[in-house]
């Protein structure tokens, strides 16, 4: 039978060469998927992967789309790195759209003159304050009570959208939209400025880029950086050190919670324009796929969030040109994960067969 044997040396090559082997294998799967449904591989591959590209608007719309991919990615790559399993930046997200939204709605409702620019650092603010409080709960149940912070980070998302649900369905509700569930259209001033005139990009993608150089160099450069990665690779040795656990879950989770709270706020302000309760398109969840893509590192997280961009949008054009499934971005994003994961194991351990001796002698051992 087979078995997992460890590799003396993991390849450092083939660790970063693995997520172009399993975009590799995601491709191949889909050409597969494609014929099997009935549609020509090579076209619906085109439209998948190639639309996105195809001019000056597509491209800006991929970067919409990056942007809270971007932010969120970043927050979780650095809690994964110290060894703290934040599985809730979707909630997070909706919190800081939340809070940015609530303020934006104040303005809107009190007829408060202010521009674009003044209005980005009060949406920067909010919503990392919104996040950063969502992200301290878990922090707080973690730190006094031991308690898992996978369950509690991923509870808090649906606490999240029932909030989310009640604000659009109650208090904050348009009285003059025809009894959907939305707010009001929030005032011109309130919009993220937009980085071309007619096209939907906004200058929260340069600020998601600033965000990733910012991360990698708190990460590769800064001492407390340095002491949370050691602390997620080697705990008992950090704690020799006299590294604080306490202090990195803290700093972890409220700058994951942060920035993807500026990531909902980015999003309500930016194409939205409006609190609904479908704020978030799984953003906070596609961050996960997308920090491992990156292998965990700020710039790997850009390229991962460009690429899972182009998933998404590709799925949906997908859908209106050539009538496949909607779920089929979601089945590609899957895909994806499980080949990394499946490489990522090849480059820690290889396969051996083992016969009936040696397993006897192994049992016996």
């Amino acid at each position: 039978m087979l078995r997992l044997e460890a590799r003396p040396a993991p390849s450092r090559l083939f660790a970063w060469a693995s997520p172009v082997i399993s975009l590799v294998i995601t491709v191949l799967v889909a050409a597969g998927l494609f014929a099997a449904l009935g549609k020509p591989p090579g076209q619906s591959l085109a439209v998948f992967l190639v639309e996105p590209f195809n001019g000056l608007r597509a491209l800006t719309e991929l970067g919409l789309k990056a942007t809270p991919l971007i932010l969120c990615s970043l927050g979780l790559a650095l809690c994964f790195r110290s060894n703290v399993w934040n599985i809730g930046a979707e909630g997070q997200f909706l919190l800081g759209g939340i809070v940015a939204g609530g303020v934006a709605l104040w303005i809107t409702e009190q007829e408060i003159a202010i521009g674009p620019w003044a209005f980005v650092p009060l949406a920067v603010a909010a919503g990392a304050l919104g996040g950063a409080a969502w992200a301290a709960v878990v922090a707080l149940l973690r730190d006094r009570f031991n308690a898992n912070e996978i369950l509690v980070s991923l509870m808090l998302v649906y606490v999240a959208n029932l909030l989310l649900s009640w604000l659009v369905f109650g208090p904050w509700k348009d009285p003059q939209g025809f009894n959907f569930p939305q707010s009001v259209s929030f005032a011109d001033g309130t919009a993220m400025p937009r980085m071309l005139t007619g096209l939907r990009l906004h200058w929260g993608f340069v600020i998601a880029l600033v965000a990733a150089v910012l991360m990698w160099l708190f990460m590769a450069r800064i001492h407390l950086g340095w002491q949370m990665q050691v602390g997620g690779l080697a705990p008992a040795a950090a704690r020799y050190a006299g590294f604080s656990t306490r202090r990195a879950l803290w700093t972890a989770l409220l700058t994951s919670g942060a920035l993807a709270g500026v990531a909902g706020a980015f999003e309500v302000t930016g194409p939205m324009g409006q609190l609904t309760p479908h704020v978030s398109n799984n953003y906070g969840f596609t961050a996960i796929i997308v920090a491992f893509v990156g292998r965990l590192h700020p710039l790997g997280c850009v390229a991962g969030s460009l690429l899972l961009s182009t998933f998404l949008i590709g799925g949906e054009l997908a859908q209106s040109r050539i009538g496949l499934p909607a779920a089929l971005s979601g089945v590609f994003q899957g895909v994806l994960l499980f080949s990394l994961l499946a490489c990522d194991t090849l480059i820690h351990y290889r396969l051996r067969w083992a016969s009936g001796a040696s397993r006897a002698a192994g049992v016996a051992a």
